[in-house]
């Protein structure tokens, strides 16, 4: 277990999910045991905080689309597809990520389900206005400080009402908790390297401040949402109650 003082800024160390020269079975396994993660630490509420406050903010429209990048076997989308039917809006998803070992599983997830589409691209490559709300969980945490400004306007030029980002707070009781818990539920490599090294890549309120003063953009929300996790919501276009809140 490190030092606590190494959680005091982001760790650059790449996360072995980042080397898309290995993957295979091992990656596969990996993705369904982070399925267990992510049911949890209940990573699907600060995605759903988002959508819903980019969904109000246009006026609550019946359909609305949604593009999440970097979207793993996208399992938080369950639970969007479940908000969407309790207020009865036709919602699409379509999830995007770089490996065809998320793809696969995203789709082997997904095969009942008429409403979820599955490609395979980069968020770079994404054409502008690709859907209504573009969403990223635990995604943005996989750059770098002095990438992180281009990657979130990269999804902010995908989408048309704005962005929904849902991202770890690097704190040293969440780092214990991912740490314990990994060992506890799984023995794949990639969840024990990448879970406690997800965090220690997290996010603290400077970051956070230090990113919206990067982008220069209007409506730069961020709030703080358990379990120690930020949602970040930036509209495409301003919005008059556009704010920031922060809870340390």
């Amino acid at each position: 277990m490190p030092p606590f003082d190494r959680l005091r800024s982001r760790s650059p160390e790449a996360e072995y999910m980042d080397d898309l020269t290995c993957g295979g079975a091992e990656l596969t396994e990996a993705l369904r045991h982070l399925r267990r993660l992510n049911r949890l630490f209940a990573a699907s509420g600060p995605t759903l905080y988002g959508i819903e406050k980019l969904w109000t903010a246009a006026g609550k429209p019946a359909e609305l689309t949604v593009l999440d990048v970097g979207s793993g076997s996208g399992d938080v989308n369950r639970r969007v597809l479940r908000w969407a039917d309790d207020r009865q809006i036709r919602m699409t998803v379509t999830l995007c990520d770089i490996t065809e070992e998320a793809c696969e599983e995203a789709r082997r997830l997904f095969h009942d389900e008429p409403r979820v589409k599955v490609r395979r691209t980069g968020l770079f490559e994404l054409p502008e206005g690709s859907a209504d709300i573009v969403t990223g969980t635990q995604f943005l945490h996989h750059f770098s400080s002095d990438e992180l400004p281009g990657a979130v306007r990269a999804m902010l030029r995908a989408s048309r009402l704005g962005i929904a980002v849902n991202d770890i707070h690097r704190h040293w009781l969440a780092w214990s908790a991912v740490w314990l818990a990994s060992r506890v539920l799984s023995g794949n490599r990639y969840i024990r390297h990448d879970g406690p090294l997800s965090v220690a890549k997290g996010f603290s309120p400077e970051d956070w401040s230090i990113l919206g003063k990067a982008l220069e953009t209007p409506g730069y929300r961020v709030s703080w949402r358990p379990l120690f996790r930020y949602a970040v919501v930036i509209p495409r276009q301003p919005q008059p109650d556009a704010g920031s809140e922060r809870k340390p």
